[in-house]
């Protein structure tokens, strides 16, 4: 029959253990990028009940700053989809250990002074980059950060905290699934994604993202860890952060 010229076997797809895998973790990522999009971001957080009933708990502390609740959501909703799940993922359908996707620390802290050498490299560009009107105009994301006091900490603590959620997602989950196909190749991949989700941030930035995802990308496969790049990326924003804040004469309110 005409049909049979179409199976599989036929058009050379065969697939094996290694592309299942891989197709697994390409549809996985897929839809947690859509949803982390939708349900993950900060904007969820107005958008939805959470506003009344961070308010209701916190303004007590807080007074009418609550709505810095909406970054610690986007921290803990990292954790969720970008940790938690992908983990789950990994256990529960791919049968692996969550070592095999850079779920890992032991053995890590002797590539720290590598990561810290990329900080010292970096902080010259940060300082340059805090000076530009698209920058300043840009950080911090929340506003009354620079205000001091709970609004700036509790900020950098969501903020801080979805960093764990994108290293474990794109070096870890992403990097690490489709290494094992592709072998060095799945950086470059996975810096596709990984540059899009800046495309909302300045300019220079997006573009250094390019640079960044394949730099800690393989850094991720090479100490087969993706934590030492939380410690790297975190500590750039809050660089970044702080910069700014100087930058507008308000670092007093922080320290």
């Amino acid at each position: 029959m005409i049909l049979d010229r179409f199976k599989p076997g036929n058009l050379g797809l065969e697939t094996s253990e290694e592309d299942r895998e891989t197709a697994i973790v390409l549809l996985t990522a897929t839809v947690l990028i859509v949803m982390f999009a939708y349900w993950g971001r900060p904007g969820f957080f107005f958008t939805s009940g959470l506003v009344g009933w961070f308010s209701d708990r916190a303004s007590g502390v807080l007074g009418d700053d609550v709505a810095v609740g909406g970054y610690l959501w986007w921290g803990l909703a990292s954790l969720f989809f970008r940790v938690a799940v992908p983990l789950g993922v990994v256990a529960l359908w791919l049968k692996r250990s969550p070592g095999e996707f850079g779920f890992r620390v032991r053995g890590t802290l002797r590539h720290l002074p590598v990561y810290l050498g990329l900080y010292v490299v970096m902080l010259p560009l940060l300082i340059w980059a805090s000076s530009l009107d698209s920058f300043l105009g840009f950080y911090p994301f929340y506003d009354r950060a620079i205000e001091g006091g709970a609004a700036f900490w509790l900020y950098e603590l969501g903020y801080g905290i979805q960093f764990i959620g994108v290293e474990a997602f794109f070096r870890g989950f992403l990097t690490f699934g489709l290494a094992r196909r592709f072998g060095l190749l799945g950086v470059v991949f996975m810096t596709v994604p990984y540059t899009m989700i800046h495309l909302t941030k300045p300019m220079p930035e997006a573009f250094a993202a390019i640079v960044a995802g394949l730099l800690l990308g393989y850094l991720a496969l090479r100490s087969r860890s993706f934590v030492p790049g939380i410690y790297l990326h975190a500590g750039i924003a809050l660089t970044m952060d702080l910069l700014v804040i100087a930058r507008v004469g308000a670092l007093g309110n922080i320290f």
